[in-house]
């Protein structure tokens, strides 16, 4: 059986305060209930950056600037092959609205690990500690 695959563009939105946004998925549906970062599927002719400053606004609607290049992995679920491209963002303006989710929050890194995440997120909680390590 061929799994489709997608090409997700995953931000991860710091704030002023240090915190990450995380939202949390519809119970319905595969991964449904689980925590994760806001982002989607790139659509053709579109750039990384360009999917994920437009996702972030349909789903959270809010603005964000897309900044430096995180992580990108490849994940195989039994139901779907996914390459997750991870950039950090900062946000700018707006407040977060679950348009697309059933729950938005701001956490701490210390925080994060409190929430269930779907598998291939764990590699991008490591690469964000990694990255914090370094800048502080």
């Amino acid at each position: 059986m061929i799994v489709p695959h997608k090409i997700i563009g995953v931000a991860v939105v710091w704030n002023d305060q240090k915190q990450i946004l995380i939202d949390r998925r519809r119970p319905e549906g595969k991964l449904g209930g689980l925590w994760e970062f806001p982002g989607g599927k790139i659509e053709p002719g579109e750039t990384v950056e360009e999917c994920i400053r437009r996702e972030i606004k349909e789903e959270l609607g809010i603005e964000i600037d897309v900044g430096e290049h995180l992580i990108t992995i490849d994940y195989t679920y039994p139901h779907l092959q996914v390459t997750l491209t991870v950039h950090l963002c900062k946000h700018l303006s707006g407040e977060p609205m679950p348009i697309e989710c059933d729950e938005v929050l701001w956490v701490s890194l210390n925080e994060i690990e409190q929430y269930s995440f779907p598998t291939a997120n764990t590699q991008i909680i490591a690469a964000i500690k990694r990255y914090s390590q370094t800048r502080s």
